[in-house]
């Protein structure tokens, strides 16, 4: 089995973050070893590369980034659990579908610890409750490797998905573990979904790997 290297990076800037994916998702060869990065964002919105601006309703204060991942638009913000799969899908023998399949396999069975039922969408990619949102997937995939990825509602407030139309839906509803009752707290909600993602993509975690120290403070990668 492929061992993966898990890093925990806590309340990272966004805009740092993204640039380090790129980077490192262009200095790979073969030999480079896949990596998955937990962590929380400040607040952003972040619009894929054909998002339409109109789904942007009023972002105030809170800044709107355009990125390089498919999909709407978004929002990011502490509370939120952000997971980044820096993945060689040829050497996982992975497809898009089989991926964004993959990610939502483990958050459902994630959820389902909580006794939170969920399901995936094959027409709108994400994770919902009933009729709401509670995790959205957005990728890219370049040289035959992904970057971007999840975003699961923990703890969070929830108001500034209100500013936007979530992933281009106008009214969709977004919820969040802590309100369905599930833990409020990010860092044991990440190590919870660790090894069910790495299960669910057929990989282990590496050594270095081994312990989690949920940073706190503003940092990049």
């Amino acid at each position: 089995m492929t061992a993966a290297r898990l890093r925990w990076l806590g309340l990272a800037d966004y805009e740092p973050t993204w640039r380090a994916m790129q980077r490192l998702v262009d200095a790979r060869d073969a030999a480079t070893r896949d990596e998955i990065w937990f962590l929380e964002h400040p607040p952003v919105y972040t619009l894929g590369m054909n998002a339409a601006l109109s789904h942007v309703l009023a972002p105030g204060e809170i800044p709107v980034v355009q990125i390089d991942r498919g999909g709407q638009v978004t929002y990011h913000g502490p509370g939120q659990l952000v997971v980044y799969p820096l993945l060689d899908l040829s050497r996982l023998g992975l497809g898009v579908r089989a991926l964004v399949e993959a990610i939502e396999r483990a958050l459902v069975v994630t959820l389902a610890g909580w006794g939170i039922g969920a399901h995936g969408r094959r027409d709108a990619p994400g994770v919902y409750v009933g009729a709401r949102k509670i995790a959205s997937v957005g990728l890219r995939i370049r040289r035959g490797c992904c970057y971007h990825g999840l975003a699961l509602n923990v703890a969070m407030d929830l108001e500034p998905f209100r500013r936007i139309n979530p992933c281009g839906y106008a009214g969709l509803e977004m919820t969040q573990v802590s309100d369905l009752g599930g833990p409020s707290d990010v860092g044991a909600v990440a190590d919870a979904l660790a090894p069910r993602l790495l299960a669910s993509l057929g990989l282990e975690a590496d050594a270095q790997s081994a312990t989690r120290t949920w940073l706190q403070a503003v940092r990049s990668p």
